[in-house]
């Protein structure tokens, strides 16, 4: 990354405990607050650049940008869109994607030919699916997206909306493929260049995903490039790097759409450190951009659970699904009120967990390959077969920290902890700092005999985020204790 450090990131110091700290939801609400008001002069001469996202959907049906909000690569612009998404996270996160997908429908029923419009319709779908959480519109992005190409064969536009749409739905290798179609066409296309990104490293490629990644931030320098990038080094346990990048996309940032993305992102970067007041600090920076911005809110909910402030947590947590009904923010909402212990939230609990089920067998109705979310609800809250099974089948398409960890997880959830083990160490192997991770190779260690690393890898779960589950943590703690006699 161009001017970055990339030096190692210290350990972290955080050795607090969530029970010690004092929670204060207005607290938070006063730093959304605070981070507004100086934001606010800042953001009084963008207003003049920012027409709404309806303007924004007019210079896609224009330009034939291949992304609402974004001009067309090559063009002079900065690019407003800030993931390998179909849109900017500002449309994404607001009610005006449903009138621009309106409006787009519209002006296709008076223009049926053309397929650059038809290419950010399909784009537009599998955004509306994935931030809605429905996975049925999966069908109709395809539909668009196979008109396109059928108006113009191998356009590019059409071509990275099928890398979009397969990325959503979980098949990485036609990302690349449709990805690496695009760069062969434009190799300066942003998109495509993020989108390989994307699907190298869901793929566990790694040092492919760096290299190209590199090759990014000299061709494409800027907000999607930067967070992927950032993203690589985290993987790598480069923290410092990774936040400094990220620190630095924030400061090009000049919607408030890109400003929520890339300080969310600095929010889960600090949170997985364990360092809740920064993390809420960004959150907040995210929410004074944009107060509906669902990431953010999701993110600053478990910020607060992790620092003790449960109320809180809970009802963020509960606006989120009410919107966002995916299992990530539905097994949170379920472990918070099982955390509660009462029996009325324990039955709360089951129901979220339920939803996920409910989720699941959509997604796969769908098209979306949800093994990997299924096995990693189901090892701690439904069935143990069946979440060894999927972890299984995710495992044989792709080889990541995420699916190691969980086909770890859910062998030992069976009782299969000599045949968990490997999975566990190649989980943690490149230095990603992640708690969960941590925890779940302690917990394995200890059931396949190997005290002293199950011990040291509790501890160090516990040191670098202590909250990073209500019921992971406590569980963690419990352990380490028993362990120790």
């Amino acid at each position: 990354m161009s001017g970055s450090t990339t030096d190692s990131a210290p350990e972290n110091e955080h050795s607090g405990s969530p029970e010690t700290v004092e929670p204060s939801a207005q607290a938070a609400e006063e730093k959304v607050a605070a981070v507004r008001r100086v934001s606010e002069a800042g953001r009084r001469w963008r207003a003049a650049q920012l027409a709404g996202c309806a303007a924004l959907l007019a210079v896609a049906l224009t330009g034939g940008s291949i992304a609402i909000g974004a001009l067309r690569d090559g063009g002079t612009a900065t690019v407003a869109s800030s993931s390998s998404s179909a849109v900017s996270p500002g449309l994404m996160a607001s009610g005006d994607l449903d009138a621009g997908i309106r409006a787009l429908q519209a002006h296709l029923r008076g223009q049926p030919k053309d397929f650059g419009s038809w290419a950010t319709l399909g784009l537009a779908y599998v955004e509306q699916a994935r931030t809605k959480g429905d996975p049925s519109r999966y069908p109709q992005a395809q539909q668009a997206l196979k008109k396109s190409l059928e108006l113009k064969a191998d356009n590019e536009q059409g071509l990275a909306g099928l890398a979009a749409l397969a990325a959503a739905r979980h098949d990485f290798k036609d990302a690349l493929a449709y990805a690496d179609r695009v760069l062969k066409q434009n190799p300066y296309s942003e998109r495509a260049l993020s989108s390989r990104i994307d699907a190298l490293v869901e793929l566990g490629r790694y040092d492919e995903a760096s290299k190209t990644a590199d090759l990014a931030d000299e061709r494409r320098p800027g907000i999607p490039v930067f967070t992927r990038y950032a993203y690589v080094h985290e993987l790598r346990g480069d923290v410092r790097t990774a936040r400094t990048v990220l620190e630095q996309a924030l400061s090009t940032a000049t919607t408030p759409g890109d400003i929520a993305y890339v300080a969310t992102a600095l929010g889960q970067l600090a949170w997985n450190q364990g360092d809740y007041d920064t993390a809420l600090t960004d959150y907040a920076r995210a929410l004074a951009a944009d107060d509906a911005y669902l990431p953010a809110l999701e993110g600053r909910a478990r910020a607060q659970a992790a620092s003790g402030d449960r109320a809180a947590a809970i009802k963020g947590m509960e606006a989120v699904v009410a919107r966002y009904p995916l299992p990530g923010p539905l097994v949170g909402l379920g472990e918070l009120y099982e955390d509660r212990g009462a029996d009325g939230d324990e039955a709360k609990a089951k129901d979220q967990y339920a939803l996920v089920d409910a989720w699941t067998a959509l997604a796969r109705a769908n098209g979306v390959n949800a093994d990997l979310d299924t096995a990693l609800a189901a090892a701690d809250h439904g069935d143990k077969a069946s979440a060894l099974r999927a972890a299984r089948a995710e495992w044989a398409r792709r080889h990541t920290v995420h699916t190691a960890d969980a086909l770890a997880w859910a062998l030992h959830v069976n009782g299969r902890d000599k045949e968990a083990l490997p999975y566990a160490r190649q989980a943690t192997a490149t230095g990603y700092r992640n708690a969960s991770f941590l925890y779940h190779r302690g917990i394995i260690e200890l059931a396949a005999g190997d005290r002293k690393e199950g011990r040291s890898h509790l501890g160090s779960a516990l040191k670098l985020n202590p909250g990073f589950s209500p019921l992971g943590a406590r569980e963690a703690r419990k352990a380490l204790k028993e362990a120790s006699k």
